[in-house]
């Protein structure tokens, strides 16, 4: 397979990943391929099944894309699920129609725990081969953002069974049980270190950890049993990717706010944030100063306000852009900078009309501001 690809021609996203100054804010949103689509519900019908989208090349080529028809986004995101790497450890996953992901084996006991191992990537061959067909089918519009749960959140699952109001049966586990937990989150680390390079080397142009669940953890909790083994995961990744640029990881902690201080050492670019946290504040612990180290910040309007008219999606987003503060100009030199997004996924019921209002909103009110 030929590693050569378009050159970028819009590479926005990256530059602020980079923390370099950008003409405008770029923007993404989190599941932007997705329920919320007549396209991508056209397509899912086609392939029968989530699963039966998420492994098929050219279906998870065509849904990646659907997006980027409609909207100026200045990235593309992987169309998959974070749960692949639990499923190719053998833990069988499915999906009922209404009823989210589960797993036909759970791990909660000393047996279950001991028979986990790194999965052979080959099982996730229809991963890298759709990273490969989305990047080629993108021609250099925008860049491919790779990604992948983290260590805690894909333990959750595992351990759960399926997804969790309570969390009790990974938190048991935890705190009964810390050496097992430890083991499943070894196992994960190097799993989804070893996964996100694969991705890597088919062509993703940035990597995303998404610690969905972090946030549930108890302070102390969270530093030793999440935070540790994003470290873990980090400590591996591959820096450079197949053209020979850098590649920039970001790392997304829903709830995670609190926790800035502790994440401003993580190697990483770019930190996600929630809805719940300031940007301003975000800024100035994480953000740094122009021509000095720090991390580009990435969100955080509430995915509800795109239920509101795009008047009002308009005010929220001046609000978000106004937060983050005085947009880095000087291509001279590093500095703070923002990408915009959504504090969480996108809902199935936004009308996509104001998906798009969201997206003029951003472009022209971030360029008004460079101005």
């Amino acid at each position: 397979m030929s590693t050569t690809f378009a050159p970028l021609s819009n590479d926005t996203f990256l530059r602020a990943c980079r923390r370099q100054a950008t003409d405008y804010t770029p923007l993404w949103l989190m599941r932007q391929a997705g329920r919320y689509l007549p396209e991508y519900k056209a397509t899912r019908a086609r392939a029968g099944s989530f699963m039966g989208l998420a492994t098929n090349v050219d279906y998870a080529t065509e849904v990646t894309l659907q997006p980027l028809e409609r909207f100026a986004l200045d990235a593309a995101i992987l169309f998959s699920d974070i749960l692949t790497v639990p499923d190719a450890m053998g833990l069988g996953l499915s999906f009922a129609e209404g009823e989210g992901p589960r797993f036909a084996q759970v791990v909660r006991d000393e047996a279950a725990v001991k028979a986990l191992a790194v999965p052979d990537m080959d099982k996730l061959r229809y991963v890298f081969d759709a990273v490969t067909s989305i990047r080629r089918a993108l021609g250099g519009r925008v860049p491919l953002i790779g990604f992948s749960g983290s260590p805690w959140t894909l333990a959750c699952y595992m351990v759960e069974g399926k997804g969790s109001d309570d969390y009790r049966q990974v938190k048991s586990l935890m705190y009964s049980r810390p050496d097992l937990m430890h083991r499943i989150l070894e196992v994960n680390a190097d799993s989804v270190a070893a996964y996100l390079n694969a991705q890597i080397d088919a062509g993703a142009q940035a990597v995303m950890i998404f610690d969905s669940w972090g946030g549930v953890l108890a302070d102390g909790a969270f530093q030793q049993f999440s935070l540790a083994y994003t470290r873990r995961v980090l400590s591996q990744l591959k820096r450079t990717g197949v053209d020979g640029t850098d590649v920039p990881r970001i790392v997304f902690t829903k709830g995670g706010g609190i926790w800035l201080p502790e994440m401003r050492d993580l190697d990483c670019e770019v930190l996600g944030l929630d809805w719940t946290a300031n940007l301003g504040k975000a800024r100035a612990i994480v953000g740094g100063e122009a021509g000095g180290p720090g991390k580009a910040l990435q969100g955080n309007i509430d995915p509800n306000v795109l239920f509101a008219p795009p008047e009002r999606i308009a005010e929220q987003v001046r609000h978000v852009l106004e937060s983050f503060g005085t947009p880095h100009t000087d291509t001279s030199r590093p500095g703070p900078t923002h990408i915009f997004n959504l504090g969480h996924g996108i809902s199935q019921f936004t009308p996509p009309e104001h998906v798009a209002a969201l997206v003029e909103a951003v472009h022209s009110q971030s360029r008004a501001m460079r101005a």
